[in-house]
């Protein structure tokens, strides 16, 4: 146990910001305390006041990391934001937990992770929670092992965002290009697209059908139809939206030796082939196949299935993130996520709006990035409420 304490400072009180303040004040998180809380809202100072009565309270976050109060903060702020705040706190010596998504852009991310880089002695870390979740770690493992070979496809069907009009009226910045930077692939789905690239390896090309306001009236993407291409032959899609109030979530993945299907993030079936798919292609006789698909054959014999349940504890995901941030500032402890791989999902995120505006697949490892800020900024104009980005 860790006689360390990093004292965390929370930028945005908000939901998260509060559920962070909570966990931590509650003990929850080994070799941490909470040192300082800022927030511009002078609602949330009163929240603070209430509920945090002994913790410090900054209406600028500057000053909170000029305060002396704090060691390490995390970043709950708007989207935008987020590159910025980890920069001027990674230069000031102030370790870092940004929310995801990493940024809007790459050019943004890319110099926050180049600015990280060029400091090292400060820990940059992402709260990537879902990458603590023994459906995907386990699944990471089984795929690293190289058990089941090599990536033939995979796709994503993941429409439990279901979302009415009433959320996105509740803030004017909600859903539009200035504020948020887009809609459901920068809001509901960046945890995905992490797991995603995370498991399967980054896709080098990308191209998608996106919604603008198909079914809400918002200005940004309420559904999403994209297809990858991994190289070598392997592809993927990405399916997602805002409006199925129904919901579906199933990630396939099948490759040389057998297939994984993850049911609601709960329920794993593992088929394991008794031989690469390709030989048992070649070897067996129509009449054996025509045996095995009529369940005149052992089935154990071409393949086995396994399956597995698992249960989700609210808030434990986010616990164990913090947990393993303040664990590396105290004891060097390897981070689940570097703060550096959020770029990952962010490239994959605008490259699929890109691919949507212009109507042309879009190259992943020589990202036309001043092209996707150029179209992105176009559509902030067109708001007319927010400054355009840079």
């Amino acid at each position: 146990m860790s006689t360390k304490n990093v004292r965390l400072g929370i930028i945005g009180l908000g939901a998260q910001g509060g559920m962070y303040a909570g966990v931590v004040t509650d003990g929850r998180i080994e070799g941490m305390t909470l040192g300082a809380i800022a927030d511009t809202d002078p609602a949330k100072q009163q929240v603070a006041a209430e509920t945090y009565p002994d913790v410090p309270f900054y209406d600028d976050y500057i000053a909170m990391l000029d305060s002396g109060d704090v060691d390490a903060v995390v970043t709950t702020v708007p989207h935008f934001d987020h590159a910025e705040m980890t920069i001027t706190a990674i230069g000031k010596g102030i370790h870092t937990l940004t929310e995801k998504p990493a940024g809007v852009y790459t050019t943004q991310v890319e110099e926050m992770n180049s600015f990280a880089a060029a400091h090292p002695e400060t820990t940059f870390a992402i709260m990537f929670n879902q990458r603590t979740n023994p459906v995907y770690t386990e699944l990471k493992e089984l795929i690293d092992s190289g058990e089941l070979g090599a990536l033939r496809h995979t796709s994503w069907i993941i429409t439990t965002w279901w979302r009415p009009q009433g959320y996105y009226d509740q803030s004017a910045w909600r859903a539009t290009w200035g504020g948020e930077g887009g809609g459901v692939l920068v809001n509901q789905a960046p945890h995905q697209l992490d797991l995603w690239q995370w498991l399967c390896g980054a896709p080098k090309k990308v191209f998608a059908k996106l919604a603008f306001g198909f079914q809400r009236d918002i200005a940004t993407e309420d559904e999403v139809n994209a297809v990858v291409d991994f190289g070598d032959g392997v592809t993927g899609s990405f399916i997602t939206c805002t409006n199925d109030i129904f919901g579906t979530d199933r990630l396939e993945m099948l490759f040389d030796r057998g297939k994984v299907v993850v049911d609601s993030s709960k329920k794993v079936t593992i088929y394991r082939l008794a031989e690469d798919e390709r030989t048992l292609s070649e070897k067996m006789t129509m009449q054996e196949v025509a045996q095995l698909f009529r369940g005149e054959m052992d089935p154990s014999s071409v393949f086995t299935v396994e399956e597995k349940e698992y249960e989700s504890v609210w808030g434990q995901q986010h616990i164990d993130v913090l947990t393993n941030f303040a664990a590396n500032i105290n004891d060097g402890t390897p981070l689940i996520a570097d703060g550096a791989e959020g770029i990952n999902g962010v490239r994959l995120a605008s490259g699929m709006q890109l691919s949507a505006w212009t109507g042309r697949e879009i190259d992943l490892v020589d990202y036309p990035a001043e092209e996707y800020l150029a179209e992105l900024n176009r559509r902030i104009e067109e708001e007319g409420t927010f400054p355009t980005r840079s």
